[in-house]
């Protein structure tokens, strides 16, 4: 049936009879109904099952990418220690967290000295043993004693916590912290408490540096105070509930997620008709779905900045706390998306478009002058050219999954390693193309 769209049509020639022209007529029917059944078996071939199912695998695959990077997220930052602590550890350094961290300890140390009640004790003490105007004076003045002594006891504060002690014990304490969250995620912890709607942790250990330097800089007054716990909100309860949902949820997903999500993707391009060109779309696809989970953690900051309080964590403090938070989840998302868009480029410049193969054919002719003059200057392959020239794809192949592997196997990739990673495959298939020489044409004979 393939050959009949290309028979040419019968033509009537002079002399013919009206029965001959009536058949030929009927001939040009019959070519013409069965060139329209061909088109139309052609075009419901194109149309078939394979482009809806490929690209339906393909959008599921990319849709469960950014999922996956939050399982994953979820399990290596906040289940493994190390990872939480490399997480943590800058917010130390934030002057809005420093801050907010000297308010909560100083207010915590002045509400239970109390200098204000103190100093009128003092002025009713002086008064009863008969020195009034010194005890009045004392308390005209009390409420700027307090004052001046609040505002060293946070002077001291924040130049403690600013130190380098300070930060050793910031580590040490989340360290501590971190097996809290991961108990209160999990539903098994005692430590981290929840109180009117909001999960908090408790500040002590930061209370007890605070004082041993305050004594040591001669406010012995503080011997005297019991041990304090202040808290600092973490969260609301209801997120917390949410949270440890999505905890074990995402813990039971963590590996199942990316794995389906690649095979997903895989699955897409080879049942697609057009492997290439699939392969494009997917690599485009999975790094707009890393765009998307860029903006969704920009939703996400704003809805947590607008329900934390002022009253509990400013909100300079808030933003630097979900910053370092979420940032090795922003790391992950940039290196997905560069890879995204290598995957997609280097399946396109390997395509038949236009495009395509004019830059194979000026990086060949390139790579091409460069051999012919190494080999005028008598730098010569020899052997190894031909064996390079004769196995070319197959060192491909291998240079390609050795690149793939070392993402795969890289433990914390970023972009600088992913562009280091692509720029030596570039080279490396440059080489494999510069070495590789072609066996030289026969010689023919000419006429004698």
């Amino acid at each position: 049936m393939s050959d009949l769209g290309n028979e040419p049509e019968p033509v009537a020639g002079p002399g013919i009879s009206a029965a001959e022209e009536a058949e030929l007529e009927r001939l040009r029917a019959e070519v013409a109904e069965l060139r329209s059944r061909q088109a139309a078996e052609g075009r419901r071939h194109r149309l078939g099952w394979r482009l809806p199912v490929a690209t339906l695998l393909i959008v599921i695959g990319c849709l469960l990418a950014p999922i996956s990077v939050l399982a994953v997220w979820s399990a290596n930052q906040v289940s493994d220690t190390s990872r939480y602590i490399a997480n943590i550890e800058p917010l130390i350094h934030e002057p809005a967290i420093q801050n907010a961290l000297a308010d909560k300890v100083t207010l915590q140390i002045t509400s239970h000295l109390n200098v204000a009640g103190l100093t009128n004790q003092a002025a009713g003490l002086l008064t009863a043993k008969g020195l009034t105007r010194v005890g009045a004076l004392l308390k005209t003045f009390s409420p700027a004693i307090a004052s001046s002594v609040d505002g060293f006891i946070h002077k001291q504060v924040l130049r403690i916590v600013t130190s380098a002690r300070f930060e050793h014990a910031w580590l040490q304490v989340n360290t501590v912290a971190h097996e809290q969250l991961v108990g209160a995620l999990s539903g098994n912890s005692t430590s981290v408490t929840v109180s009117n709607g909001k999960v908090y942790i408790d500040l002590a250990p930061f209370i007890a540096i605070v004082k041993q330097d305050l004594v040591r800089r001669g406010l012995t007054i503080l011997n005297s105070l019991p041990p304090i716990h202040p808290t600092l909100a973490l969260f609301s309860s209801r997120d917390l509930v949410q949270a440890q949902t999505g905890y074990r949820l995402i813990n039971d997903l963590k590996i199942v997620l990316p794995i389906l999500s690649i095979l997903l993707i895989g699955l897409g391009v080879y049942v697609a008709r057009g492997h290439r060109r699939a392969l494009v779309g997917a690599g485009l696809g999975f790094a707009a779905s890393m765009l998307v989970l860029g903006a969704v953690l920009a939703v996400a900051r704003a809805a947590y900045l607008n329900t934390v309080p002022a009253s509990i964590l400013p909100s300079d403090a808030a933003a630097a706390m979900f910053d370092t938070l979420v940032r090795f989840i922003k790391d992950a998302l940039r290196l997905l998306l560069v890879v995204g868009l290598i995957v997609a480029l280097g399946a396109f410049f390997t395509g038949p478009s236009v495009t395509a193969v004019q830059t194979r054919g000026a990086f060949r002719s390139g790579f091409g002058w460069l051999r012919a003059g190494s080999e005028h200057a008598g730098l010569r392959t020899g052997p190894v050219g031909s064996f390079t020239y004769a196995h070319r794809k197959a060192l491909r192949i291998t240079a390609v999954a050795i690149a793939a592997l070392l993402f795969v196997f890289w433990g914390l990739p970023t972009v600088m390693v992913a562009i280091v990673i692509t720029v030596v495959l570039l080279v490396v298939l440059g080489l494999i193309e510069l070495i590789g020489r072609p066996p030289a044409a026969p010689v023919t004979a000419g006429p004698a």
